[in-house]
């Protein structure tokens, strides 16, 4: 219509999310135990679907995996660090760079725990740049931990 000005519309990118994934479904994709749930999560995970993973589910993973199946720390988080570079597979509302990065804060030791590192990684992807912790163990990359108001 004529009045001279056209209106400029922005277009973003919208992903598309087939589903969420529970703990669950990871701890038997990852120990393949037992098979025919095994197999059940396989084909979910390994299809096209886009699917996310939320922080606490990687949390609870890491948890399963560590404390019930005693599988090493290291080994648990090179698992997850391989599961989260499939190219369907996202963290939700995580730069997907910080969650592997808070992965990898666990990976050396007991230090920072896996729920800690998750907390890191949140704070970071929203551009937080404080924590407020009593844990004196919590990672300060990137981030100034507060223990007093």
């Amino acid at each position: 219509m004529g009045g001279g000005r056209q209106a400029e519309v922005k277009v973003e990118k919208v992903t598309v999310v087939s589903g969420f994934l529970d703990t669950s479904m990871i701890v038997r994709y990852l120990t393949g135990n037992p098979p025919g749930l095994a197999q059940k999560a396989a084909k979910i995970i390994d299809s096209k679907e886009d699917l996310q993973v939320t922080d606490v589910v990687l949390a609870e993973t890491a948890y399963v995996l560590t404390s019930v199946y005693k599988i090493a720390r290291s080994v648990v988080v090179d698992h997850l660090i391989a599961f989260l570079q499939k190219e369907n597979v996202s963290p939700f509302a995580l730069d997907r760079g910080l969650v592997l990065q808070a992965l990898l804060l666990c990976r050396g030791s007991g230090r920072v725990s896996f729920a800690d590192a998750m907390v890191w990684a949140a704070a970071r992807s929203s551009g937080a740049k404080v924590v407020y912790s009593l844990d004196e163990r919590f990672p300060s990359d990137g981030l100034q931990i507060r223990r007093n108001p």
